[in-house]
């Protein structure tokens, strides 16, 4: 019978099932950099800097401070983890996502008492203290803090009464303090924040740690596939079947996920800025996916944290930014939304589509293309641009035609290299808005450049003109099942 996952425990508990998926320690381990620079070894892979590969995922028994506490890492740091936990294939998991996106299941309040609220923390009791009680890892020497990287964060907006999840970076700052930063205008839960300031209202939040991770994956839609109002709690309904059930929290207005190992419940407090660094002065924040350490800001937001909530024995989870977890997180959602948009615009041409690791999961994607008739030479172009319009933070396109693996980087490089001329098949955008974390989005790399955070936008066309097919056939071989060659090989 197959097992189903529902949350973190059944999730970690198909993992000990899969062959080489998931290891744990019982040996004792550092919060403060060292439990991450394990994970770096073992499994983190993505953009972090080598040595590192793609491994299993971890769970550490016994976290230095935090006695009965454990600590899982890399949950979704592999592709192959992702499609396993979603029930599907690898290579189909955009087209599934595209799927529950436009068939979304909304969350419903559970009727049951909530797992997440097992055990009680108020901020009122005198040995409340974050830091105690919430392992967050410091993922580096240089981070600002403990970092709480795969805080599921819910709010509700003060004109709409519309609730969002998304992922935002958190850091502890005091014993019932947290800062979050809000990347302008690109989050729902940030636009939320701005109204509620300026109404002069707080704005209840809850941070739910360690639930199903298709909750993970559905929070990192981004506009215009899920637009402000649009609860991707949804879509991890949709993705199971069922609906996500949600709790009320027990000390502000506000639900959370009721199976999540942690809940943290808060207020956002108006017209108060952090300086995110303000404990360490590192001057830096914390690993991000472009797999450099970002700077510390100035402009983080204050969450006053009023509870912590949580399971018997509780999983922490966490992320290491540059892994491949973060590519998982962020790239398989915007395959989805460029999926979704060229499917529409032109059916049956878009084979299939892959956000690099290489890229963090938003800067690159691969787009396999087929060009069906002579009439269909440019509509790759086509495709590629309206993959911008779909994804703004994405800064290159590789397209490639139907017989390039796009999930094999190999093979789009071979495609580059024969199928590619430098003078004929690169398209620049100047001038646009991406992402700004790259460093190289920035006037001092570039003198075409008018601010940080603007790109060149490039298309790398590595497809074969539709009249050129003939002279580029792949050497073909006989397709047999080597089975019978191989499975008693010594």
């Amino acid at each position: 019978m197959e097992k189903k996952v529902n949350d973190l425990r059944s999730a970690l508990a198909l993992l000990k099932s899969m062959p080489g998926q998931l290891i744990e320690t019982d040996v004792e381990v550092e919060p403060k950099a060292e439990l991450s620079g394990v994970y770096r070894h073992v499994g983190a892979g993505g953009t972090v800097q080598r040595p590192t590969k793609e491994g299993p995922a971890m769970i550490f028994n016994n976290v230095k401070g935090h006695p009965g506490a454990r600590v899982a890492i890399g949950v979704l740091a592999s592709r192959k983890r992702v499609a396993a936990l979603l029930g599907t294939k690898p290579e189909n998991l955009s087209k599934m996502l595209y799927e529950s996106v436009d068939h979304p299941v909304a969350p419903i309040l559970s009727s049951r008492p909530a797992p997440c609220q097992e055990i009680v923390h108020k901020a009122e009791d005198p040995d409340f203290d974050l830091y105690r009680l919430v392992p967050a890892p410091t993922n580096t020497p240089d981070d600002a803090g403990p970092y709480i990287t795969l805080g599921m964060c819910y709010a509700t907006h003060p004109d709409t009464g519309l609730s969002d999840v998304t992922i935002h970076r958190l850091c502890i700052q005091g014993k019932d303090e947290l800062s979050i930063f809000f990347t302008p205008g690109a989050r729902h839960i940030g636009a939320m924040a701005e109204r509620a300031e300026e109404l002069g209202q707080k704005l209840p939040i809850s941070i739910s740690i360690g639930v199903d991770p298709a909750i993970e994956i559905g929070s990192c839609f981004e506009p215009p596939t899920t637009p402000l109002g649009y609860d991707e709690l949804a879509v991890a309904g949709a993705l199971r079947g069922e609906p996500v059930e949600l709790c009320d929290c027990i000390t502000v207005k506000e639900r959370a996920i009721a199976n999540a190992e942690y809940v943290i419940e808060g207020e956002v407090i108006p017209n108060v800025r952090v300086q995110e660094d303000q404990n360490s002065h590192t001057g830096y924040a914390m690993p991000e996916f472009p797999g450099y350490t970002g700077p510390a800001s100035s402009q983080c937001w204050l969450i006053k944290v009023k509870a912590v909530t949580h399971r018997k024995n509780p999983i922490m989870q966490t992320c290491i930014g540059p892994s491949e977890e973060h590519v998982s997180m962020a790239g398989i959602p915007t395959e989805a939304s460029i999926y979704g948009m060229v499917e529409k615009a032109m059916p049956g041409r878009l084979q299939n589509v892959y956000c690099a690791s290489p890229g963090g999961g938003k800067y690159m994607a691969v787009l396999q293309f087929k060009k069906l008739t002579a009439s269909d030479e440019g509509r790759q172009r086509q495709a590629a641009l309206l993959a911008f319009s779909a994804f703004s933070e994405l800064k290159h396109v590789f397209l490639v035609d139907e017989d390039v693996d796009c999930f094999d980087l190999n093979d789009v490089l071979w495609a580059m290299n024969t199928r590619f001329q430098g003078d004929a098949d690169i398209i620049t955008i100047p001038g646009v808005r991406c992402h700004p974390l790259d460093p190289s989005n920035d006037p001092s790399c570039s003198p075409g450049i008018r601010d940080h955070g603007i790109a060149c936008k490039t298309i790398f066309d590595c497809t074969v003109p539709f009249d050129q097919k003939e002279r580029f056939k792949r050497a073909r071989f006989m397709d047999v099942d080597p089975e019978k060659w191989t499975k008693d090989a010594r």
